[in-house]
């Protein structure tokens, strides 16, 4: 039996399910509540309540190290760049939609000015508000069937959420995808991420038919751009790859202030695999060349000054 560890959300069990499926023989889904799914303020910052990345898979890793699970389950997008020893990401499953959507309207042009837009993401902030200035960006916490209950409520005139997330749940039509090259994904966005122990060739060997090689390769160098600029949680940044049948990469990233009046774009393209192998690199030296050291530095500073 294979003991699959994940968060108990809606979401992430949909999620386990779904891989559970697809796994050979028997297996046991092992809800873990992690320090991300309590109702505390540990973690948060002062900028609308943002919390650390590792508080929503710590507790899943550390049943995986001692053992009480075999395979722990996250979002790709929660995942921080530098994995714990002993562990490492053994499987990644065909990537779905990685675009965010907006519920409560077509599209963002539809939005009066000062409109109520809720997000839980620094990075959907400074998306939102380097398009439109004017709306009202407000934190939103509380999984996806609670956040649509308090836009139907009218907490709030639209919100944006992970076009995977509502499609895994049923609830894909209330999602309006926003554009990918002007509102850019999370690194990870759409992917599952598979972890294991380092050794335990058995339980790797039974994921093999999970991995999706093409979006393996689209992850990994989506990761490293956030590794190398050594981005977090209180930075808003977005990466997002695609991978053309010739082995070809395109790659595209935001980095911004959290209030949108500062930005910095880039979108690469590379021909071959050999070359786009190293895309994330490339990609990161011409940020880093632009100044996104700098500006990741002063996202850092206005998040903990709030």
């Amino acid at each position: 039996m294979i003991r699959l560890g994940t968060r108990g959300s809606a979401l992430a069990l949909a999620q386990a399910k779904w891989v559970a499926e697809r796994l050979p023989g028997e297996v046991e889904i092992v809800p873990i509540r992690t320090s991300g799914d309590q109702p505390s303020e540990r973690g948060q910052t002062p900028l609308g309540g943002f919390t650390d990345k590792s508080r929503f898979v710590k507790e899943i890793e550390d049943a995986l190290l001692c053992g009480d699970i075999d395979v722990a389950l996250h979002s790709a997008k929660d995942v921080p760049a530098d994995f714990p020893d002993g562990l490492l990401l053994s499987s990644v499953g065909q990537r779905a939609d990685p675009r965010d959507a907006i519920c409560g309207v077509e599209g963002l042009a539809d939005l009066p000015e000062g409109a109520v837009v809720g997000t839980s993401s620094l990075r959907r902030r400074s998306l939102l508000l380097a398009a439109r200035p004017d709306l009202d960006v407000r934190d939103v916490r509380g999984n996806v069937d609670t956040r649509l209950r308090r836009l139907a409520d009218g907490d709030f005139d639209a919100l944006v959420l992970a076009q995977a997330g509502l499609d895994r749940l049923g609830r894909g039509e209330e999602g309006r995808p926003l554009d990918l090259s002007a509102f850019v994904p999370a690194a990870g966005q759409g992917c599952l991420a598979v972890e294991t122990r380092d050794g335990d060739e058995e339980t790797t060997a039974a994921l093999a038919g999970l991995r999706d090689l093409a979006t393996d390769s689209c992850l990994m160098e989506e990761r490293d751009v956030v590794r190398l600029l050594q981005a977090n949680c209180n930075t808003p940044i977005g990466v997002h790859a695609t991978g053309g049948e010739d082995g070809s990469m395109t790659l595209t990233a935001f980095i911004g202030l959290p209030d949108g009046s500062r930005w910095i774009r880039d979108r690469l393209e590379m021909p071959s695999s050999e070359a786009a192998a190293a895309i994330g690199g490339r990609v990161a030296d011409r940020l880093r060349a632009a100044g996104a050291e700098e500006l990741l530095a002063e996202a850092e500073r206005l998040v903990a000054a709030g």
